[in-house]
This record gives structure tokens, sequence and C-alpha cells, in this order.
């Protein structure tokens, strides 16, 4: 089984315990304490993948980064210039770092077809993918075939799947706002706020301020923010390694979902399940996008 955008390992999970060899990949290693891929691991942009090198491969699994679509998704008057700007209706905010063309944003999700197409062309036959996204990411890339709770999944998703219950990346999160935004979820699993602190305050002498343990104000000063091996980090920093590994753990295929998709796709090369003409459902997809 391939893994692509391998993160820390929610599809290999599913794929090991059901008995594939998978072999993963990503542009980082994700190691957080006794957290880890739980599989062979390749470092290399997903992008510079040739998917001949996979015509063996009994299944391909993906998920993508998800950052821009779902920013896109919430309610907030900057994320709707931004969808607009991207479908050249607006300009973009000042300060906007992010895919300029339609075709920056969803090129991570273009790869994965590119690479499926590649490795059944190699093999001969058609080898099943299956990509798994937000739901912020439909607007873009096409209607998903199915959805496990908050986990949206496009390609060769299995006829018969296993029900879902309140499956949420981020059990408080609503995408009319109502919620909580997926980074206020991560900065809490990560452990890393003070309860309380507060950084929005109008009043700069009150902004930062929190109550210890034994009722005393105090102001925050670094002190508050553990991110791990010794050192700190503000608790808003994305890339501070206990925010990463947070967001790495939402992010996580549930073990149902990956172990139920790889049990269905367990069969050799010449048994494969998924019918001949899935390619070219896919392909209808992607040229009707917009």
């Amino acid at each position: 089984m391939i893994d692509l955008f391998c993160g820390l390992g929610g599809w290999a999970d599913g794929g090991v315990a059901a008995g594939y060899d998978v072999v993963g990949f990503d542009i980082e290693r994700h190691e957080y304490g006794d957290m880890r891929y739980p599989a062979q691991l390749v470092i290399q942009d997903v992008l510079t993948i040739d998917g001949a090198q996979f015509r063996d491969a009994s299944l391909i699994v993906a998920s993508p980064p998800c950052t821009e679509f779902s920013y896109m998704a919430m309610p907030w008057t900057r994320a709707k210039q931004i969808a607009r700007a991207l479908r050249g209706e607006d300009e973009f905010p000042d300060g906007y770092k992010g895919s300029r063309t339609i075709a920056e944003l969803t090129a991570l999700f273009d790869a994965c077809f590119r690479i499926q197409r590649e490795a059944s062309a190699a093999a001969g036959r058609h080898i099943p993918m299956v990509v798994e996204n937000v739901k912020g990411a439909r607007p873009w890339v096409g209607w998903a075939r199915w959805n496990y709770g908050s986990y949206y999944l496009w390609g060769d998703v299995p006829a018969l799947m296993p029900m879902t219950v309140g499956v949420r990346k981020n059990p408080g999160f609503r995408f009319d706002g109502s919620g909580r935004s997926f980074q206020s979820e991560s900065v809490e699993r990560a452990g890393v706020k003070v309860p309380g602190l507060n950084w929005s305050s109008p009043d700069p002498a009150k902004r930062g301020c929190f109550r210890d343990s034994a009722g005393i104000k105090q102001h925050g000063s670094g002190r508050e923010w553990f991110a791990g091996e010794g050192k700190i980090s503000r608790m808003t920093s994305s890339g501070s390694p206990a925010r990463k590994a947070a967001s790495a753990m939402i992010a996580k295929i549930p073990f149902p979902l990956a172990h139920h998709v790889a049990q269905v796709y367990l069969t050799t090369p010449a048994q494969s399940p998924a019918p001949a003409d899935d390619a070219d459902i896919a392909s209808e997809r992607w040229s009707g996008r917009l």
C-alpha cells in the first residue's frame, strides 16, 4: 500500500493491521515523543513522484494538506475574499501568501490522481486510490463520493462503508463559525495554552494576562508555553513542536476507516475489485471542477 502525505500514519495503521506492506511519502518526518510513522517512510515531495514506480501496489491512499480549503470554508471576511480572488472576482488581501490560482490550490490533489494514472498505466490494470480531505475542498475539487464524519473521501471509495456517529477531526468545529476553529483545537490538545489567557483584549494592560493556580494575576512571558525538548515557544506558533504534534494527531485518519478501506482492497493485482471505468469517472470529475 502506498501512503501519500502520510503524516503520523492514520492510513498506515489500518494498512499494517490488514496485512499490507506500507510505504509512506511525506516532505518531513513526523516524530513527536513516542508518536511516529508506523511503516517504511520516504522523505520526498509528492509533486516529484513518478507513479510508474507503484505498478505493483494494491492500493494508494492520500491525505493532501487541507489548510487552505479549511480556511476558505470559514465565515470570516478574509477567508471569503481569498475564495473570491481565486475565482477572479476580487483582489487578494494584504499579506496573503497562499495559492494565487486554482491550479496552485489543487496541485497536490491533482498530483494524487496523476500518480494513480501513471501507476495504473505501468501495471496494465486499474490501481485503486482513496483520497481524504475536508468538506471545504468540495467547491474546488468536486463533490466527494462519501464522508466518514468530517473525513471526506474521493476516488475509489468502496461501495460499503462503516457507519459513523459524530466522527470529527475537531469535535467542536462548525463551518458556520459557531464552533471552535481547527487552530483553537490544536492549541488545546497541545497542552500549551494557559486557560483564560487573553491575547485579543483591546486593553494592553489586560492583554496576555491570566491567573495562576493560586488565583494570582500573571502576565504571559513565554514560560507558560513548553514546546518539548527543553524549548519554549509561543502557543500561537504553528511551527512549534507541540502545535505540530497536535495538528498531526487531529488530521490522523481514524483506524476504523483506514482498516476498512485497506481490507476491501487487500487482494492480488489480478483480483482488484475496482471497476475499470473508475479512472474515467475520476477524469470527468476533475475536468468539470468549477
